[in-house]
């Protein structure tokens, strides 16, 4: 069985291993390159996923996640730099802060859902281990991508891809990746 991973971190920075600089995806024209650089750690969205289970504050997350507090302040500074999260305080003496979900981290919903559809499909043999549950209906349910149009499922041999408006202008000839996707061996 593997350890921790903030076991593996420490057993890799006690054996002198250095960090690796990392490239940044910051500035490609790719919405999930750009995500990944925001998201690619493993901590991130397991901050997001602890915020979407209510949790607020800094010592909560600590304990939940079990990170050291100094990667905790990094994540947490970034998602704050990055508007996903407020800082509000809560308590004026010593000045205490909770961590609370914007717009735009609520938009993030959604991704979290998906990524835990397909844990569930693919890595969780014994079955899902958290279930979520819509108010509205009150029923069971799990995430579903589908068309904006016509809400039929995105299915991967049934799709292509365009240039979009924010493709750079400078990248367009240079481009041979659109079209249909390619189907593997289906």
């Amino acid at each position: 069985m593997g350890r921790h991973p903030v076991a593996q971190v420490r057993a890799r920075q006690a054996g002198g291993h250095r960090r690796m600089k990392r490239t940044t995806f910051a500035n490609w024209p790719c919405s999930v390159a750009r995500t990944v650089d925001l998201l690619g750690d493993w901590w991130t969205p397991l901050i997001l996923r602890e915020s979407f289970y209510g949790t607020t504050r800094f010592d909560d997350f600590e304990k939940v996640l079990g990170l050291s507090r100094n990667i905790l302040t990094q994540r947490l500074a970034r998602l704050v730099d990055e508007q996903m999260l407020e800082r509000v305080p809560y308590q004026q003496r010593p000045v205490r802060y909770e961590y609370r979900l914007t717009d735009k981290g609520r938009d993030f919903f959604p991704v979290l859902t998906a990524m835990m559809r397909w844990g569930d499909r693919w890595l969780a043999p014994a079955g899902a281990p958290i279930t979520l549950h819509h108010n509205a209906c009150d029923h069971d349910t799990h995430a579903e991508v589908v068309c904006a149009h016509c809400r039929e499922p995105l299915r991967h041999g049934e799709m292509s891809a365009r240039l979009g408006p924010g493709f750079p202008d400078r990248l367009r000839e240079k481009t041979t990746t659109m079209g249909r996707f390619a189907d593997g061996d289906r």
